[in-house]
């Protein structure tokens, strides 16, 4: 039985590629879904069509204009939400839940954003403070604006988001007035295709402003101009060859980054086994674990306890995570499904085997047993849980401040007392997040501000808050998304605070009666 092959979106119509397709899986039961090409497409033909006509009928909208064709976007989104969830659970092999935090966090970010929309000015461009004056009696001043960048935004995504990786770039963007380029990981692209497809026959849109390119990324960058913007998520090495490539290097396209991240959780070291912020650490940590079989960009990689905690944490998370039920997620009984693809299987493997190799295995993940499904077929793994079992031992390991295993992975680790745990906190070298788990306030927020310089969010937990906080690894739209240094040095969301990066700031530098003009327009 021939597959479906999934038509690309560009210059305004759905084009098919002329090479040899690429096939999507199903991680669970191994069949062949459907097929993706981009071979052939003009590229530079349709970025074209994208600036000229999509970026022309954005920009002609006022922001609330654009934040209706938002709030008209999330409606449709949640029409076809059903068929969403049947794509994920087909293609990236994932329980309801997992689903619901790309699928539902998708739509709720839409919907956050036309909301942030409608609180702008019913206008073209945004001001920038107030005018300053240049000259005596205020006869000359400098006004600052902010415009839409005059180009498109193409977006380079990862595999683990096909949903939510969409549109927490597609929101901003749109509601800025910049036209989109999306190109989804292959692996799990048709969550991608699908959703571009609907708003596309919507009709919502004006022609051009939202693209969907799925298949190979060969040409992508070479189509850029030096108005447009990229934004990336996905691995360092990646990230390298972009930042290397020409339309950045020469052309200066303004670029966002988001590459490798190992994010960690802290016990404070006032905590006592069965504390509530205790439990709460045990929690979390088991659930960032297991979420998306550990597939998330945010996951805790590294869990810090007190030296004095280390066998009483490891015996519980121990206790947890061997309670989880991981194989075929349309079994009712499993609570954690499949990882993407083979490929990305073996590369868990491979990254655990060179991991344990400077850790001891406190839960080995191979032994889980995997429920309705052929372990043969399945790219499945348990939850497994590393550990390192003394503060001198941590300190002197790079291993584990170095290799991000994307999966269902996590390593213990003791620390002697709180500025050294701090201090090994600090060598991931640049994270998206951290959290903080105790119940002193003065204490964590004094943790809090000593990890900030190193990370794009801190998310500080109290036992007060433990119905009502959103989740170390959840991204909501109202913060800050991104992180420092080998986290790419890139920032998305975070409010309106993400119209930055699809805005143009300008002076303009007039008399009283030029810049009154201006505002009044």
């Amino acid at each position: 039985m021939s597959l479906d092959r999934l038509p690309n979106y560009l210059g305004g119509r759905w084009i098919s590629g002329t090479g040899t397709p690429a096939s999507l899986f199903d991680p669970v039961l191994g069949a062949a879904l459907v097929q993706v090409d981009a071979t052939g497409l003009d590229l530079k033909g349709g970025f074209r069509f994208a600036r000229e006509q999509g970026g022309a009928a954005l920009r002609a909208l006022t922001y609330r204009q654009r934040a209706e064709l938002l709030a008209a976007i999330a409606q449709v989104l949640q029409t076809h939400r059903d068929d969403y969830y049947e794509i994920a659970l087909a293609n990236s092999g994932t329980v309801k839940n997992d689903s619901a935090v790309d699928i539902d966090g998708a739509i709720y970010t839409v919907g956050t954003y036309a909301k942030l929309g409608a609180t702008l000015p019913d206008a073209h461009f945004l001001r920038d403070g107030e005018p300053a004056s240049l000259a005596k009696d205020a006869a000359f001043q400098s006004l600052h604006v902010q415009t839409p960048v005059a180009g498109l935004a193409l977006f380079i995504n990862a595999f683990n988001f096909p949903a939510w990786g969409l549109w927490e770039k597609a929101a901003p963007a749109l509601l800025s007035g910049v036209p989109v380029v999306v190109k989804p990981a292959t692996a799990t692209a048709w969550l991608t295709q699908r959703m571009v497809k609907d708003v596309v026959d919507a009709g919502i849109l004006p022609a051009g402003a939202l693209s969907v390119v799925c298949g190979s990324a060969a040409g992508l960058l070479d189509a850029l101009e030096p108005f447009d913007v990229l934004s990336f998520t996905g691995s360092a090495e990646t990230a390298a060859t972009i930042r290397a490539h020409a339309a950045v290097t020469r052309l200066s396209v303004r670029t966002n980054i988001e590459a490798d991240s190992i994010n960690s959780a802290l016990l404070m070291p006032d905590t006592r086994a069965g504390d509530a912020a205790f439990d709460l650490f045990i929690k979390e940590v088991a659930r960032e674990m297991t979420v998306k079989s550990g597939q998330k960009c945010t996951a805790i990689r590294r869990a810090f306890v007190p030296a004095a905690l280390y066998d009483e944490v490891a015996a519980a998370l121990r206790e947890r995570l061997s309670k989880v039920v991981v194989g075929n997620p349309r079994d009712e009984r499993v609570r954690m499904g499949a990882l993407v693809s083979r490929a990305q299987l073996s590369a868990v493997r491979e990254g655990l085997s060179h991991l344990q190799r400077h850790t001891t295995t406190l839960l080995d993940g191979n032994a889980a047993a995997i429920v309705d499904a052929d372990p043969k077929l399945a790219c499945c793994l348990g939850p497994t849980l590393l550990g390192v079992d003394t503060p001198e031992a941590v300190e002197s390991n790079a291993a584990v401040h170095d290799i991000e295993v994307f999966g269902p992975v996590a390593t213990l680790l003791p620390y002697a007392d709180l500025p050294r745990g701090i201090a090994q906190v600090q060598r991931g070298q640049g994270s998206l997040v951290a959290s903080l788990f105790g119940d002193d306030p003065e204490a964590l927020a004094r943790t809090a501000m000593a990890l900030a310089p190193w990370h794009g969010r801190v998310h500080v937990v109290t036992p007060d808050v433990a119905a009502v906080q959103s989740g170390h690894g959840n991204v909501m739209p109202q913060s800050l998304h991104g992180g420092p240094g080998r986290a790419g040095g890139g920032e998305e969301l975070g409010g309106l605070r993400a119209l930055n990066f699809y805005h143009r700031r300008t002076a303009i530098q007039s008399g009283p009666s030029v810049l009154k003009k201006i505002q009044e327009t």
